[in-house]
């Protein structure tokens, strides 16, 4: 692994702190509207409980696993999760569940949710002419899971982070930075602008007015207002989908707490590195025990 700056060091320990944007409004919600949790199934994982449920999102049920301690008051830390698209076995909320459910005895509570990119096929049946409204919709998703999450008991709002892979860091960091709850980032091979990867295979009918249309949520537009809450990024230096200048132009946009690690790794980061790293940062900056 090298380390685009010291392991697990800032390059600012500290930064004034600063107001929020406005939140854009095309990603706006009804933040009244009920959540409609059902539980599907509950199982104790060692120090864990694994509720797998379902909430309503913008307007279907979006499939969830929420892992909280099994003893202990709190208050408690919380995560959220979103996943990568790539091996069919782990796109889903089953990528992070065993760290979820490890963390849960550190008195953690994570929620792990399905995205788009969890339905088969998903990539290969798109239309790239709704690929906009598609992504403004999962933004929404992602904001609405994030409040699902901040309502369960005994959390410190003051120690929430959110962890992505692949689009999960590219949708996430856009709907973090519409209300900065999460304190804290980290988001693993990630490309800075939709089109990188949109277009490997579709190709819309109309390719300038489809660039033209997506350049305005690139995701590198986002990162730099989640400033001044801690990033770390983690990339791979065997991806073909992100290369060591995509990884730079996202690390160059951050803002100035921030870290960037390389693996000797592919586009899945699913090494026992990758994931102690991204462990030691979530421990250090959530405070854990």
């Amino acid at each position: 692994m090298t380390a685009g700056v010291g392991l697990l060091a800032l390059v600012a320990i500290s930064a004034p702190a600063a107001e929020p944007a406005a939140p854009d409004p095309i990603f706006a919600y009804d933040k009244s509207a009920p959540f409609n949790v059902q539980e599907v199934g509950l199982e104790t994982r060692g120090a864990a409980l694994v509720r797998d449920l379902t909430f309503t999102s913008a307007d279907k049920p979006v499939k969830a696993y929420l892992v909280s301690p099994a003893t202990g008051t709190g208050p408690h830390a919380a995560i959220l999760y979103v996943h990568w698209l790539g091996e069919p076995k782990t796109t889903n909320r089953t990528e992070f569940l065993d760290e979820a459910v490890a963390l849960a005895g550190r008195g953690v509570v994570s929620l792990l949710v399905d995205t788009m990119w969890a339905e088969p096929g998903w990539y290969k049946n798109r239309v790239p002419e709704e690929d906009y409204d598609r992504a403004v919709r999962q933004v929404t998703e992602l904001r609405r899971a994030m409040d699902l999450l901040l309502t369960q008991p005994n959390l410190d709002s003051a120690r929430v982070a959110l962890v992505g892979h692949d689009f999960g860091a590219m949708y996430g960091m856009i709907a973090s930075a519409q209300d900065r709850r999460a304190k804290t980032y980290v988001f693993m091979a990630a490309t800075p602008h939709f089109a990188d990867w949109f277009l490997y295979r579709q190709q819309p009918k109309d390719l300038a007015a489809y660039k033209a249309q997506l350049a305005p949520i690139d995701p590198v537009l986002f990162v730099s207002k989640l400033a001044p809450a801690p990033m770390f990024f983690q990339f791979a230096n065997k991806d073909f989908y992100v290369p060591p200048e995509k990884a730079a132009e996202f690390y160059a946009a951050a803002g100035p707490r921030k870290q960037m690690a390389t693996y000797e790794a592919g586009h899945d980061l699913h090494t026992p590195e990758v994931a102690a790293d991204r462990v030691a940062w979530l421990e250090r900056e959530l405070g854990l025990p």
